[in-house]
């Protein structure tokens, strides 16, 4: 699907049809597009679009660079932050001729939250496809921002679970509270995946940019300032997430030590009863025991004793 925007009545309008450069887009956004599709974009402004597999490449020559009066840069993304699923996809940004490309096979909410902003603000704000594009980044930090919120909300919740009320939890409860940790700090990694690929692309349009974008310059370190201090928090979220773990796991072999510790008291206590029981199992011919009328009582008395006082040597160390 191809929809190219416009300014048009001085608002920002979609067309869906095929891209026509006469009506002087400023964007045009391939979602999923079909072959035809994208070969009809290229020959239009005269672009190379990467194939989703050189989208996939992690080198930053691979992800950002210029070439023919174009500049090509691949980011990644996070969708479906709130579901049980959050993913990464790569999004390819071409802006050439004042006019920006985006090309890509997922939904980030970003992009709809930028449709969203352009309603309600000014449509000259918007003049130009780099204007576009910070807009879109715009939006996309925020979404970053919102998510780490989010991770940090569910993680206050966690941490209330893990150190405050203890008494009723079981090894159960903390294994569910573990894969809340794990999704929780899965999702932080995959929001600084997407951060360090920003700090990446804004450090590429410093370098990048010429006398016709000087206008952008204070959006443009004013965003990449904005993606620094995530980042510093997606730091600091990831050291709480290791806490969490450490904790969780700590407490699992808390309550793991516990159960072993009744068992080896248990063989204890029982031991020296077990002892008894064997002698007086004995088949030997002579045992005065045996004809004496007390025997069998004193037997038992001995059994219980010897039980009785290891547990209470235990109770009296602290050890139960």
């Amino acid at each position: 699907m191809i929809y190219c925007y416009g300014i048009k009545n001085g608002k920002l309008t979609c067309d869906h049809n095929q891209p026509d450069l006469s009506d002087k887009p400023i964007w045009i956004d391939m979602l999923s597009p079909s072959i035809e599709e994208e070969k009809s974009v290229e020959a239009s402004l005269g672009i190379d679009a990467p194939t989703p597999e050189e989208m996939k490449e992690i080198e930053v020559s691979s992800r950002l660079y210029s070439a023919d009066d174009a500049l090509y840069i691949i980011t990644t993304l996070v969708t479906q932050a709130e579901s049980e699923e959050p993913q990464t996809h790569s999004v390819t940004f071409i802006i050439k001729d004042n006019i920006l490309v985006t090309l890509r096979y997922s939904e980030p909410k970003a992009f709809n939250l930028f449709l969203n902003r352009i309603e309600h603000n000014a449509p000259e704000k918007y003049k130009d496809g780099l204007h576009i594009f910070l807009g879109i980044m715009e939006a996309v930090i925020d979404r970053l921002s919102d998510t780490l919120e989010l991770i940090g909300r569910e993680l206050d919740k966690t941490s209330s679970d893990v150190f405050q009320q203890r008494e009723g939890h079981k090894t159960k409860d903390l294994q569910n509270i573990l894969k809340e940790i794990g999704k929780y700090g899965d999702l932080n990694g995959k929001v600084r995946e997407s951060l360090l690929s920003l700090t990446r692309v804004f450090g590429f349009l410093r370098l990048a940019r010429d006398a016709d974008y000087k206008e952008h310059d204070q959006m443009i370190e004013t965003l990449a300032k904005d993606v620094i201090s995530l980042t510093e928090h997606a730091a600091y979220v990831s050291g709480r997430v290791t806490l969490l773990l450490d904790a969780t796991l700590g407490l699992i072999n808390i309550e793991q030590n516990a159960i072993i510790k009744i068992f080896s008291v248990a063989a204890v206590v029982f031991l020296p009863p077990t002892l008894i029981a064997s002698i007086y199992g004995m088949n030997f011919e002579f045992m005065p025991e045996l004809s004496w009328p007390w025997g069998y009582p004193m037997a038992l008395v001995m059994m219980v004793f010897s039980a009785i006082l290891p547990y209470l040597f235990f109770k009296r160390r602290g050890w139960l």
